[in-house]
């Protein structure tokens, strides 16, 4: 991460994560599909409904994870070996208490939430089944999310890919299991998340237990240090935040999509299931920025950041836009394995044609953001997110859409957004750049 070339070194840590990623979508992708096949359209649209509740929940202790990963990375790019041991069990106690604290709110916000987003009558009672028995999958969730983040910190990509891969096979059969042959339907795919997650939470964790250098895991030594509590927090809490707006604004589209009806939801759900194998190479190329940069940082090499911004701007721009235009080029073939409806499939199609096909501005805007949080700023990306994103699209919807009321026009709030937002990450990382001190040239 801190010498050799960047584009190979970049690549060989993102290649992993991709895998990785793959894995834990296709595991989503799974779930989806079966209750869309097999318990039909209602299904498909229960479970669909609850994504926005449910990422805007869970992003926030996923951002706190990235805050781990940035905090272990730059504490190996100093050496300090003391503060890394610290840095694992602070982690793992934030990842437990965090996930207890998700299987309570889950449980009890359950049924507010879906009613503050509009969710039709004929499917609210499967979507609030699905989200109590999802959260109760809170804590193995957490924990996988904090370990993964921790093997990450020191370029172990492979490991996590493994493990998610294990328990992604393990999802695909209790879904068949738990759905085809039980006809458990959505409980039957909430059931199976649950207990892969579980898996994947076991893996994780017996790994680290079994690491011989300073990331090695004692479970009787799990315990906050206040310091690094707030070290991995003033940059994770921002963060999560970050994704968590993205959840706040797309509750208030989601509840515009509510409005008009099941067939819509379904089909805005298998769309949006395909759209998230394009966030396959945007997380793992921003989890790389955002790592090698951070122990860049530590390390004093303000020549070297400069360059993983341009590298990684550039590998994410291509790698989404081919994602994103294969899926909107084959749209009808893959929404078809979600739904034989074929109102349901042109209900998608809208969504692939305005959202999908553009989600490489969402990735390029990530990139300077990674790059103000793996230099100390939690706050200032975070803040350019909520005036980019969540100003813009919940103004659009109550302005914009309100008068227009189609689907298309709710739909072009996405790259609009985009486009702003990164616009004005690019602006702020070149000053924050520019005033970086001298001190930290390499």
């Amino acid at each position: 991460m801190l010498h050799g070339p960047l584009i190979k070194g970049i690549l060989l840590f993102a290649m992993p994560l991709m895998l990785s990623n793959l894995l834990q979508i296709g595991l989503n992708a799974a779930d989806t599909i079966i209750v869309g096949k097999f318990s039909g359209q209602h299904a498909l649209a229960a479970v669909g409904a609850t994504g926005s509740i449910i990422n805007l929940v869970v992003s926030l202790f996923n951002g706190i994870a990235i805050g781990a990963n940035i905090l272990i990375a730059s504490l190996i790019g100093k050496g300090d070996r003391h503060l890394i041991k610290d840095g694992v069990h602070t982690s793992y106690f934030i990842a437990i208490v965090g996930g207890i604290i998700l299987m309570i709110a889950g449980s009890i916000l359950t049924m507010p939430l879906l009613h503050l987003i509009n969710t039709p009558d004929d499917i609210i009672s499967l979507s609030a089944l699905y989200m109590r028995i999802y959260f109760v999958g809170a804590l193995p969730l957490l924990v996988y999310n904090f370990g993964a983040a921790i093997l990450r910190s020191k370029g172990d990509t492979a490991r996590p890919a493994r493990y998610l891969m294990i328990s992604g096979v393990v999802n695909v059969v209790l879904n068949l299991l738990t759905v085809v042959i039980l006809k458990w339907s959505v409980a039957g795919v909430a059931v199976s998340t649950v207990i892969s997650e579980t898996l994947s939470a076991y893996l994780v964790t017996r790994a680290l237990v079994k690491e011989e250098d300073e990331t090695r895991l004692v479970i009787k030594e799990i315990r906050m240090n206040v310091q690094q509590i707030k070290e991995i927090l003033k940059v994770g809490i921002p963060t999560g935040l970050q994704s968590s707006m993205w959840g706040i604004s797309n509750m208030a589209i989601q509840s515009a999509i509510n409005s008009f009806g099941s067939i819509v939801v379904a089909g805005d759900s298998a769309a949006l299931n395909l759209e998230s194998f394009v966030y396959i190479g945007m997380g793992a190329i921003g989890n790389a920025a955002v790592t090698f940069i951070s122990q860049n940082y530590g390390a004093k090499n303000k020549k070297r950041i400069g360059q993983i911004i341009v590298v990684t701007t550039v590998l994410i721009a291509l790698v989404s836009f081919l994602e994103g235009a294969i899926i909107y080029g084959n749209g009808s073939f893959f929404l078809s394995l979600y739904t034989n409806d074929p109102l349901v499939v042109e209900a998608g199609k809208l969504r692939l044609a305005y959202v999908t096909f553009w989600l490489f501005l969402n990735g390029i805007l990530d990139i300077p953001a990674d790059g103000l949080r793996g230099m100390g700023y939690g706050t200032l990306p975070t803040l350019i997110m909520f005036v980019g994103i969540v100003c813009v699209r919940v103004v659009y919807v109550y302005t914009v859409f309100a008068y227009f009321k189609t689907m298309p026009a709710l739909y072009l709030c996405y790259p609009l957004s985009w486009i702003i937002t990164m616009i004005l990450q690019f602006f702020f990382f070149s000053i924050a750049y520019r005033k970086m001190p001298s001190e930290v040239q390499g």
